[in-house]
């Protein structure tokens, strides 16, 4: 069985999450979406450390980020998918 490389909560989550080390630019991901056991691939466009966001859709400057099937912020920026996702990309709402 492969082991993936990238977990989403939700199926209505933007993002997913890196859980591998070392996750280089051009990885063909497995993604597992936890809620239903179901998978998809994704290819990443940056390296990505272990921990961080993925995009799994475009998402434009000022959409809503879901994680979790939850708001986690805002986008500051345009996001194209399979990119890093961080703060220097999302913002929370509280402040």
């Amino acid at each position: 069985m492969a082991i993936p490389q990238l977990l989403v909560h939700d199926k209505k989550d933007t993002v997913g999450v890196v859980v591998v080390e070392g996750l280089k630019a051009g990885t063909d991901m497995l993604c597992v979406v936890t809620a239903d056991n179901s998978s998809f691939n994704l290819k990443s466009k940056m390296d990505v450390p272990i921990g961080h966001k993925i995009a799994l859709t475009d998402i434009k400057k000022g959409d809503t980020v879901i994680k979790y099937g939850q708001d986690i912020g805002k986008a500051v920026a345009d996001i194209a998918k399979g990119e890093h996702v961080h703060v220097h990309n999302l913002k929370t709402k509280r402040w």
